[in-house]
This record gives C-alpha cells, structure tokens and sequence, in this order.
C-alpha cells in the first residue's frame, strides 16, 4: 500500500476515535440542543471526507467495498450546505456509519501486514 493511503487510512481512524470519545454517551436530543456538539462531529465528518478525498483513485476502486464516494458526497454538502444539513443525518453518521467504516479500515490495514 502506497503511504500516501496508509497515512490518510490512519488519519482518519483518529478523526474517528476522537468523535467517539466525544459523543459516546451523548444522546441525539443533548447533539441537537447543543450547538459545540454539532460543529465538532461537522467537523469531524469534513476531516474524514477530505482525507478520503487523499485516497488514490487505484486505491478506491481496490477497495470499493467501502462507500468512499457517499463519504466524500457528504463532506461536500456539509462544507457547502452546511445551513441546511439534516443533523440527525450528522449525528447517524458518526454513531452508525463511522464505527463501520472503522472496522473496514481496521480491516485494509490489518490485510496490508
């Protein structure tokens, strides 16, 4: 693996475990009542699309099982749209798809060995 893709790949499993440190008991009444709690997991969603966006292309397409393109398509409405963004659909991304994702690199990387 190149180490331009094993650096995002690893930059984005700490983005990811940040936000699990932050939101873990975080109710998705208290994310909504709390503006800190929804820049942070925006931000955190934007961290990892642009790394994404890091990946190479050869890189994606090997590893096309992963929904790169949904995750960069998010991180663009975020940092263009972000007045109208559905935060629920912030908040169900990093408490459902982020573990995911998670997994799936955990699982590119731990192949890369």
């Amino acid at each position: 693996m190149q180490l331009r893709n094993k650096t995002a790949l690893q930059k984005i499993l700490e983005v990811i475990e940040e936000t699990e440190v932050i939101i873990k008991d975080i109710s998705t009444e208290e994310f909504l009542e709390k503006p800190l709690y929804k820049m942070a997991m925006t931000m955190s969603i934007l961290r990892v699309g642009e790394l994404v966006k890091n990946l190479t292309l050869d890189f994606r397409n090997e590893h096309n099982h992963v929904k790169w393109k949904a995750i960069a398509g998010f991180k663009d409405v975020i940092a263009h749209k972000y007045e109208i963004v559905d935060m629920n659909e912030v908040y169900d991304t990093v408490k459902k798809d982020f573990p995911e994702l998670k997994l799936q690199i955990e699982k590119i990387l731990a192949d890369d060995k």
